[in-house]
């Protein structure tokens, strides 16, 4: 008989919570390592109408979101669409995408992502970018390792700028 793996489990209490730029908080729950490559996950919290991700995509990995709570605007390809308490989007790879919190509202965030590469190195990345602690050059630089790779959108400046 083949073994079993062993649970997952990630106390509230003990996470380790990241702070980022507008006081958004990410609490890592799971990483690729800790589930045989079979996803990642972690749960965001935006101030109102603070920024999430700018506009990326993943070449293998499919990003998924469900909506705690709050408003959470969403980039898919051109389209921007409000995702609402409860709400529920999964993004294939290759569809640029991006998100953050609505304006007037905050947002609260489980993010999946399936087949997964280990993430939680990358968050911990930007926290000391946004710390001053490591060069921004770092982060386009990671895109490969992490399966992160940003593109511009205009569709989605225009939507965080209030047009």
């Amino acid at each position: 008989m083949d073994t079993v793996p062993a649970p997952v489990i990630a106390r509230a209490a003990t996470a380790e919570r990241l702070a980022h730029a507008q006081q958004s908080v990410m609490t890592l729950l799971a990483d690729s390592s800790q589930t045989g490559g079979a996803l990642s996950v972690h749960r965001s919290t935006f101030p109102d109408g603070g920024d999430g991700a700018p506009s990326h995509f993943h070449t293998g990995t499919t990003e998924s979101l469900f909506v705690i709570s709050g408003r959470l605007q969403v980039l898919t390809g051109d389209e921007v669409i409000v995702l609402e308490a409860g709400d529920f989007i999964t993004i294939p790879p290759g569809l640029p995408h991006a998100f953050g919190a609505a304006a007037g509202h905050d947002a609260d965030v489980l993010a999946v992502f399936t087949p997964a590469a280990d993430r939680f190195d990358y968050y911990r990345l930007l926290e000391r970018v946004v710390a001053g602690e490591a060069d921004p050059k770092e982060i386009p630089a990671s895109g490969e390792r992490y399966d992160n790779h940003y593109v511009a959108s205009e569709a989605w400046q225009r939507a965080r700028s209030g047009e």
